[in-house]
């Protein structure tokens, strides 16, 4: 239960300058619309468009869009003095693409999180340093009932994607940077997000077909809505915790305004959806006829069944993810249905590589 609520108004960017690095992807665009609502001074967008498109990136006078690696010294130099919050959403997306590449992995995430808070520490107007940590990095992996993770949950050695392993380091050079430099850094962990502006085949190759197919959502989405089978991996006996993208950035925006820096923020829903039962629930709001394809498990994943703790994001930032999971569907679908241009746009890109995406923009 939220204690104190009358303690955590919503946050206001009103003439504020704001940095999102990663502000073109599928979170940071969602954070950067969410910004605009409050009339800031600047949003500084940083996006390389390595896994995102820039048709996410708002026009307008308040929206200063660099499309470049904010690992450039010359980007980095050209940063606003006056920051008052920073958002680091940058990644390189996702687990497969990790694996398949793990020096990219490396310097996408590792190196863009040490060089980004090496300038920032210098920026001494900023009230808070919010950075997108990764729940599963730090959830217990288990095929039986699973128990809520809570931040303080302990960290495995044993790590199944380099993906998993640079977002705990991001933390550590984060909370290194807090404690050495005082920069007031906090962790919002993630669960697994979905929603409006997740565009399949966004950006360029990243050394797998999950480069097009990039997670269960909206890959299930785009799938149902073309009346094909969904492919139930591990018979969809997996679980996760799904957050919609709308809560998920209102929980960005109350760390930025009421988190305690060097601290875990889960942005979690609290409740575990079994991968079988959001393919269930996907046919039934897409009309989807066709039965879900049983698909052997993934050789390396043993993530199993999670989800998180909010109690303490509810309790200290006034945070509740609010939107039913039928909810947040029939909106992404929705999205979808109105933005197949753009998706077939981007998929299509990779479709010398991935011979199915042929089927869908020829």
């Amino acid at each position: 239960m939220i204690q104190n609520t009358e303690k955590f108004p919503k946050p206001d960017f009103g003439n504020k300058r704001v940095l999102v690095v990663g502000g073109a992807g599928f979170v940071g665009s969602n954070l950067v619309h969410r910004v605009l609502e409050d009339n800031p001074r600047e949003i500084v967008v940083v996006d390389n468009l390595l896994s995102a498109d820039v048709s996410n990136v708002p026009n307008g006078p308040r929206v200063r869009f660099v499309a470049s690696t904010v690992t450039d010294d010359l980007v980095l130099g050209d940063l606003p003095t006056d920051l008052d919050y920073a958002f680091h959403l940058a990644c390189y997306h996702g687990n497969q693409s990790s694996i398949a590449d793990p020096i990219a992995d490396h310097d996408n995430n590792n190196i863009t999180s040490l060089k980004l808070f090496e300038r920032l520490k210098d920026i001494r107007s900023l009230r808070k340093v919010v950075y997108a940590a990764a729940g599963c990095a730090v959830a217990k992996k288990t095929k039986d009932e699973p128990a809520a993770t809570s931040e303080d949950a302990p960290v495995d050695l044993f790590h199944d994607s380099p993906y998993s392993i640079s977002k705990l380091v991001g933390e550590m050079y984060g909370n290194y940077y807090f404690r050495r430099h005082k920069m007031p850094f906090a962790k919002a962990r993630f669960q697994n997000v979905y929603g409006p502006r997740e565009i399949l085949g966004a950006g360029r190759w990243r050394g797998t077909p999950h480069t097009v197919w990039r997670n269960v959502t909206p890959t299930f989405i785009f799938k149902a809505l073309h009346k094909e089978a969904l492919p139930l991996i591990n018979g969809g006996e997996d679980g996760r915790d799904f957050i919609y993208v709308g809560d998920l950035v209102e929980g960005l925006t109350r760390i930025a305004a009421y988190g305690e820096p060097g601290e875990a923020y889960n942005l979690a829903s609290g409740r575990e959806t079994r991968i079988r039962d959001l393919a269930a629930l996907i046919n039934k709001l897409t009309g989807n006829p066709t039965p879900p394809d049983i698909a052997p498990p993934r050789d390396w994943d043993n993530s199993g069944r999670r989800y998180g703790d909010p109690t303490k994001s509810m309790n200290n930032l006034g945070f509740l993810a609010r939107t039913q999971i039928e909810e947040g569907l029939r909106q992404t679908i929705d999205w979808t249905r109105s933005h197949l241009e753009v998706i077939r746009r981007c998929m299509a890109h990779h479709a010398d590589r991935v011979p199915e995406v042929k089927n869908y923009v020829a």
